[in-house]
């Protein structure tokens, strides 16, 4: 894709997450009451009515707005388990041009409770059939999904290979429809004390063991003679992994890590409560600011673009902190995983 196909690529997502923004603030305005209530079961998650609301948005604007010169298959949470469509309706995905993944709806559980911040989270890479993975990812934007109480909707998107002036990050607000530019920075720290860095570990599945190796971690990295001295660390259970990754982008958290996959595999737990593609598909954004995300046992981060698979990973703010980090948490893996 030249630059200028980058670009359209990337206003064509923000427009289409503006749509979905207002659609679910206007849905919240009117039956609020009803956003928790639970809508359906996929192999990759619960899907709350709150979901639904954006899904349609999200089904109706590709039919209404996306070029119909770029043939292009979706896939995103919602959609029955598998399963993709593409757009025009009807194409063979074979005669697609690209592959658009989407989470319409990034910490559902957070915004259906009017707790937290949620995110639209969506990624487009040229169509290589089943071998599309998160590496062909060349654009990408997340969008903000505000608490009833929030004025300001942060939208942030980036293309591949731009770097950190290729990363555009708007707050939006969103009552006046007026736009600002900000800049996000991730930490440039070079240790973790008094910062925030954390593991996921939302749910009671596989919770002891996560938090034993967090221990250890924080443990081996303080180092001889500091014992019954706290390294404070502090920790932070957002229940969104886009949220995640802002956190790291705007230099809030300086490393979190998602190794449930891994962690159910050694307790040999069937699970759907872990990172999907779709959940991660904006690390684009974070590395490209100059962050690092990878695999924990620190390799290139690769999965599928579908909804279905689990992506274990590690996200740094910088070189140094992944570093100190890295080798210590292979052992750990290693001692405790297998």
């Amino acid at each position: 894709m030249t630059t200028e196909h980058l670009e359209r690529a990337r206003r064509l997502l923000c427009a289409l997450q503006n749509k979905i923004r207002d659609a679910v603030i206007a849905a919240r305005e009117s039956q609020a009451d009803r956003f928790a209530q639970v809508a359906g079961i996929t192999a990759s998650d619960t899907i709350y009515r709150v979901d639904r609301i954006s899904e349609a948005a999200i089904l109706a604007w590709f039919e209404d707005y996306w070029p119909r010169s770029w043939p292009v298959e979706l896939v995103m949470e919602g959609l029955e388990d598998g399963e993709s469509v593409t757009f025009p309706a009807g194409t063979p995905v074979g005669r697609t041009l690209f592959k658009c993944i989407i989470d319409p709806v990034d910490g559902t559980r957070g915004l259906m409770y009017d707790k937290r911040s949620a995110w639209v989270l969506a990624g487009l890479a040229p169509q290589r059939g089943a071998s599309t993975g998160l590496k062909d990812i060349v654009v990408a934007a997340m969008t903000e999904l505000p608490t009833s109480k929030q004025w300001r909707s942060d939208q942030i998107s980036a293309i591949r290979g731009g770097g950190p002036k290729g990363v555009l990050a708007q707050a939006v607000d969103w009552r006046r429809r007026t736009r600002t530019r900000f800049i996000p920075r991730p930490s440039r720290a070079r240790n973790f004390e008094h910062g925030f860095a954390s593991f996921a570990r939302f749910f009671p599945e596989g919770k002891s063991l996560i938090a034993r190796i967090e221990e250890e971690l924080w443990q081996e990295l303080q180092g001889p003679g500091a014992s019954g001295h706290s390294p404070l660390i502090f920790d932070d259970q957002y229940i969104s992994t886009g949220g995640q990754l802002y956190e790291l982008l705007v230099g809030h958290d300086r490393m979190i890590g998602d190794i449930r996959p891994l962690v159910f595999k050694k307790l040999r737990r069937v699970s759907s409560l872990t990172c999907h593609p779709y959940d991660i598909c904006t690390a684009l954004i974070f590395t490209e600011a100059g962050g690092i995300v990878e695999s924990p046992e620190g390799r290139h981060l690769d999965a599928p673009l579908d909804a279905i698979s689990s992506v274990a990973w590690m996200g740094y703010a910088n070189a140094h902190l992944a570093g100190k980090v890295r080798p210590v948490l292979r052992r750990l893996l290693k001692r405790h995983l297998g």
